[in-house]
């Protein structure tokens, strides 16, 4: 049929609508992660923590997890009739549906988070150990404060990594189907639960 099913999806508006949601869902997430990883990553590099492997293995560990059994363990902690999180949240007097219209969207990008943040962690761990220590001395010799070895050396090195670590959850986010399609599935396909895709 060559194209045909191409312009057939692009005159359907809930194809443009689940494209947006897509975007929003990459501009909100992608960032999030990024900055998430990269402050993990630090702290670990940093010689502020003792048993790195440890807290590296706890970090890693949620995308070790299967799909499947990540999907079910957050559905179960949204679950608005025995969610832990609103009984927690109930104690402040506080209550979220998290399959609602306006929330759902980062209830996933929440999952996400979870699930990928470790992995990337570890993209930024090899690439800050890479880099050598006397640069730090160098520069801490020459005045400059924390922040400024920050944005000048750290970042400057960092940046292939990060462009690598975009690319990944870039790719990932785009070819988010599975945790969308739980999520409906979870919710009884209630039309305000369609999340990423209607």
């Amino acid at each position: 049929v060559g194209l045909d099913n191409y312009v057939q999806a692009a005159g359907q508006p809930a194809f443009w609508k689940g494209l947006g949601r897509v975007l929003l869902f990459g501009v909100v997430q992608v960032p999030v992660m990024i900055l998430a990883a990269l402050a993990l990553a630090l702290v670990l590099d940093s010689l502020l923590v003792k048993r790195v492997t440890v807290f590296r293995l706890g970090f890693f560990l949620p995308y070790a997890i299967p799909g499947i059994v990540a999907a079910i363990m957050w559905l179960y902690m949204y679950n608005p009739s025995f969610s832990p999180i609103n009984e927690l949240l109930g104690l402040v007097g506080l209550k979220v549906d998290f399959f609602g219209r306006s929330i759902i969207l980062w209830s996933m990008a929440n999952i996400t988070t979870w699930t990928f943040t470790g992995y990337n962690m570890l993209i930024f761990l090899a690439a800050l150990q890479s880099v050598p220590r006397e640069l730090y001395e160098a520069a801490r010799i020459d005045g400059a404060s924390e922040v400024r070895i920050f944005f000048t050396i750290v970042l400057r090195l960092l940046a292939p990594a990060m462009v690598t670590i975009f690319l990944f959850i870039f790719v990932a986010t785009w070819n988010n189907f599975f945790l969308p399609l739980m999520t409906i599935n979870s919710a009884e396909l209630k039309p305000v639960t369609l999340g990423l895709y209607g």
